[in-house]
């Protein structure tokens, strides 16, 4: 099976901070993942300067001010960082990817290179935007918080009306709110969307913890987006919702280990590791007693025990009533005439 993509989203979790950023990327690379995904974004183009932030902004972090421009304001990067951003990745062996949440930010993502798009859950129902990716990238990746199937359909509908091919789309089930409660995850509604609209699917994890990432790749997930943090206590929107660098790893290390248990032949059959174990734990017909030649066996001189290298104890009506071809001690394996 193809290994699942994981996607560790620093998101604005650098603080608009380089240095901090690139510690970001280090972690990524150390944890093993494919990509460390940015947010590429503009304030004044991104929201109105009246725009108030989420419940969950809000409560993260324990500000006054409620403003999400000025918040916003402080998590931009300059166009050169992301240069160096997308350099140190390259470095380090670890694909670049960032979110461009406005139109002058997918085209600057566009002129680092990039063929693959991220869209975000907010930016589902933009029909300028998803014109915009559909021209400039081949390759998409959906998150759908927030959205029904029918907005789901609609998205991908515009994007291959402009030149993303269907096979090219990944959509990813999402739950917008940080963190999820796990009574809101709906893990289901991931294969949902593969049956109805025939796309690639994955799971974008806002939930705190590790396990429901590893349970959607047990499902069938091809992609996994995760937020990743140095320290959840920092300041910040997104950190609360997101995992420390051990924890990363240790999301990535049970995914693989998933993928593993998955990767089997689907028949159920002895596998090579544990056909050595059938004579162990299995058990044969055992003389309980020692029994003469000719002597005629029967539930009193006959039992099953350990090791399964004699007669299967599968032929015990056959052996029955049949007569002993030699003597036999106590505890030996029974034979019959070949």
């Amino acid at each position: 099976m193809n290994k699942t993509i994981i996607i560790a989203e620093a998101g604005v979790n650098h603080n608009g901070d380089l240095s901090l950023a690139k510690k970001l990327v280090k972690a990524a690379a150390d944890a093993g993942v494919n990509y460390i995904k940015f947010q590429t974004f503009k304030a004044d183009k991104l929201v109105t300067k009246t725009a108030c932030q989420a419940d969950y902004q809000k409560e993260n972090l324990h500000s006054k001010d409620i403003s999400q421009y000025k918040m916003l304001k402080k998590l931009e990067l300059s166009n050169e960082d992301y240069v160096v951003l997308l350099d140190y990745c390259k470095y380090l062996k670890i694909h670049f990817l960032s979110t461009g949440f406005d139109l002058d930010s997918l085209h600057y993502l566009k002129k680092l290179g990039l063929t693959l798009a991220k869209i975000p859950s907010g930016e589902i129902t933009n029909l300028p935007y998803l014109r915009c990716v559909g021209k400039l990238f081949s390759e998409v990746i959906l998150s759908t918080g927030m959205s029904t199937m029918q907005e789901i359909k609609a998205a991908i509908d515009v994007l291959i009306q402009n030149g993303i091919r269907k096979d090219n789309i990944t959509v990813l089930h999402c739950n917008t709110e940080y963190p999820t409660p796990m009574k809101d995850v709906n893990l289901k509604a991931m294969l949902h969307i593969k049956n109805e609209l025939g796309v690639r699917v994955g799971y974008s994890d806002h939930t705190l913890g590790i396990e429901v990432p590893i349970a959607a790749v047990a499902l069938g997930a091809e992609v996994i987006e995760k937020h990743i943090t140095l320290d959840r206590t920092m300041e910040g929107p997104d950190h609360k919702a997101s995992l420390e660098p051990d924890e990363l790893k240790a999301m990535v290390k049970a995914i693989r280990n998933i993928e593993d248990a998955l990767s089997g032949s689907g028949i159920k059959e002895p596998s090579p590791s544990e056909k050595k174990n059938l004579v162990i734990a299995r058990k044969s017909i055992i003389a309980l007693k020692a029994i003469a030649k000719g002597e005629f066996l029967t539930e009193k001189n006959l039992t099953v025990k350990r090791p399964g290298t004699g007669l299967s104890p599968m032929q015990w009506d056959s052996v029955l009533g049949t007569a002993a071809i030699r003597d036999f001690n106590e505890d030996e394996l029974i034979e019959l005439l070949k």
